[in-house]
């Protein structure tokens, strides 16, 4: 059984712990929901993992905003790469845009509040093929991006990455990349990059709730 996910486990410590006994660099598979998102947790991770990010997010609406979103993904990982003395080489590959997946899973759970079990079901579909490609490809780990996000439950990530890692046979990476002042690092690069910043998660609900907000 995984270890039971509480609010009173500490991610950060429990990834440092693993960061500490890296000798050589694992193959990561990093599920990321966006650059801004990504920018931190690439700055941060690359210096001990051999790192590819896996852009994969069926939840998003709109098929302009998908490309957009996932243009300036590339754009920041191009970057990156240009300061070889900063880390590892990131490479990207990006998953099938199939946003009927993820009506099928939010199906029936379209009134839920933000942060709800719909969004839960959203973490579990896109963690699931995360997990689905690193068993094939040979990875050392899987982990994403979300939970540097103050709106996401890193908590219920964990969560549903320690079961897909029994399921699929490969480590999940743990983590809470707010900390440390993650969020906070990723505005800043953000800005150094001038890159992209949506103003809300993606999918056709959290549009609507974000536009409902702003006429109240």
């Amino acid at each position: 059984m995984p270890p039971k996910t509480t609010n009173t486990r500490n991610f950060q410590k429990e990834l440092d712990k693993i960061l500490g006994q890296i000798t050589e660099p694992p193959r990561l598979l990093l599920h990321s929901c966006c650059a801004p998102c990504s920018s931190y947790v690439l700055e941060y991770l690359r210096r001990y993992f051999a790192i590819t990010v896996f852009y994969y997010n069926p939840n998003i609406s709109v098929d302009e905003e998908y490309r957009k979103r996932v243009a300036e993904q590339k754009r920041l990982i191009e970057a990156y790469n240009r300061l070889s003395d900063s880390g590892y080489p990131i490479a990207v590959t990006e998953g099938d845009y199939e946003p009927e997946v993820f009506y099928a899973a939010a199906k029936g759970l379209e009134q839920c509040p933000e942060g709800g079990e719909r969004c839960f079901a959203c973490y579990a579909l896109r963690l699931r093929k995360t997990a689905e490609l690193a068993a094939e490809s040979g990875q050392d780990y899987f982990a994403t991006t979300l939970t540097i996000s103050p709106l996401k439950n890193a908590a219920k990530l964990n969560e549903i990455g320690e079961r897909l890692a029994l399921e699929y046979h490969v480590p999940w990476l743990p983590s809470d990349f707010k900390k440390k002042n993650g969020y906070k690092r990723s505005i800043e690069l953000s800005a150094e990059y001038g890159l992209y910043r949506q103003n809300y998660c993606g999918c056709v609900y959290s549009r609507e709730q974000r536009t409902g907000s702003q006429k109240e």
